[in-house]
């Protein structure tokens, strides 16, 4: 049977106690790492990570003493790549993932190393005077010329694809370009947790991407819960606004008449009716054609005098009706009092008549008595009747009419019966 030492069974013991004390355990990679990085990060990670180096055999052993009482602590042994070593923490995986990128330097490529993405120069000018140095650049691809005495890079070159191997010459021109394509760091190859293995793939996720994924997923959710009409306390305010709008855009098509949609529609119409006047070519002022003959002149004088004549006939007529109407307050009266003083002239000019009868027939008989006593020739009727009317030229006074005595002032204030008693009273107006 063969010896083990004594310092290899320590070193499995350590690490299945590490094991069993952390819930997390990552299997880590650290080939072609510097010294100084290492114990840089070291000092970085004192704390957080407990970080156990070992053979690649005595891990495999101390993983199988512990599958019993930790399953599926055997799948870290598929990630035990390169110059393995195991990291133990109480963080989540992707926690100390990040941890463990951030810790990564930029270092420059060494013959021999696998690149780990596409390495490109960069187009541009460089400090190379030039020389053999251009040959050297376009043995490994780069397209270079000269521009104000340097060495210039004419375009992105790849120098070395992702997964291939660093050749001397390739390191070499890298290293005098100053370009770093390797992450010096610890290479979290994979993690344990809970009988689940989380590989690189997983564990390295881009933070902003993840964001926007995640935005995008809760737009998506809102927009889910809108459309179908599912309320919430974070939908509630978008789907009353949206009803709003639906509502505002049904007023809109259907062009009804609302207090919060009628500027728009004012506004619509305004721009219909300048579309459509630029359509037809209508100018913004009709200018008045001029007149071509002096017939036309006429007839428009002519049009607007007529015109002039119709509005002031009408101005006359308002004004005549305007004075024709009579006051509130004195109308009734004044008509009929009017119609009293009428009834009272045709009553006085049948009793004048009467009266003037019975004179003219007293007064013939007089003449004729008289004419018997004297002896005289009887006259004629004709002659008779010419001498009353010329006594009565000498005595008669003429019996004013009502019109004659409306035109009085006072029979504004008088009625028709006040003044003729008043005239009778001056003997102005016989019975």
């Amino acid at each position: 049977m063969a010896h083990v030492a004594n310092y290899k069974k320590e070193t499995v013991k350590k690490i299945e106690k590490l094991i069993l004390e952390y819930p997390i355990i990552g299997a880590v990679n650290m080939e072609s790492l510097p010294t100084p990085p290492l114990q840089k990060m070291r000092a970085q990670l004192r704390g957080k990570v407990e970080m156990m180096m070992a053979k690649r055999r005595l891990i495999k052993i101390a993983i199988e003493k512990c599958k019993d009482k930790k399953p599926g602590i055997e799948k870290i042994e598929e990630h035990l790549r390169g110059m393995p070593a195991l990291i133990f923490t109480k963080d989540n995986p992707f926690a100390l993932f990040k941890t463990l990128k951030k810790s990564k330097s930029k270092a420059a490529a060494k013959a021999g190393q696998t690149a780990p993405s596409d390495i490109y120069v960069k187009a541009g000018a460089t400090n190379f005077a030039p020389g053999p140095i251009i040959g050297e650049l376009g043995a490994i691809g780069i397209k270079c010329g000269v521009e104000n005495g340097k060495v210039a890079i004419k375009q992105d070159s790849l120098v070395v694809k992702e997964g291939d191997k660093v050749g001397p010459k390739q390191a070499e021109i890298l290293a005098r370009l100053g370009v770093e394509p390797m992450d010096v760091g610890l290479d979290l190859v994979a993690t344990f947790e809970n009988g689940t293995i989380f590989t690189k793939s997983v564990l390295d996720i881009d933070e902003d991407a993840f964001k926007k994924k995640l935005a995008t997923a809760v737009q998506w959710a809102v927009n889910l819960s809108v459309e179908t009409g599912y309320v919430t306390k974070d939908t509630i305010e978008i789907m009353i606004v949206k009803a709003f709008n639906d509502a505002k855009a049904i007023g809109l098509e259907r062009n009804i008449i609302d207090d919060l949609i009628i500027d728009e529609l004012l506004g619509r119409a305004e721009r219909q009716c300048k579309g459509l006047k630029a359509a037809a070519n209508i100018p913004d002022k009709v200018e008045e054609a001029p007149l071509q003959s002096e017939d036309t002149k006429n007839a428009k004088t002519l049009i607007q005098k007529e015109v002039q004549a119709l509005e002031e006939e009408k101005n006359i007529i308002e004004e005549e009706r305007e004075l024709e109407k009579p006051s509130k307050v004195e109308q009734a009266p004044v008509e009929k009092e009017v119609r009293e003083a009428v009834k009272e002239e045709e009553e006085k000019k049948l009793e004048v008549e009467r009266i003037e009868q019975e004179k003219t027939e007293d007064k013939v008989a007089e003449m004729v008595n008289k004419m018997k006593r004297h002896g005289e020739k009887k006259p004629s009727a004709a002659e008779l009747i010419e001498e009353v009317k010329k006594e009565d030229k000498k005595q008669n006074i003429a019996v004013p009419s009502i019109q004659e005595l409306a035109q009085k002032k006072d029979v504004e204030h008088k009625s028709a019966e006040q003044l003729t008693k008043e005239l009778l009273r001056k003997g102005t107006l016989r019975k």
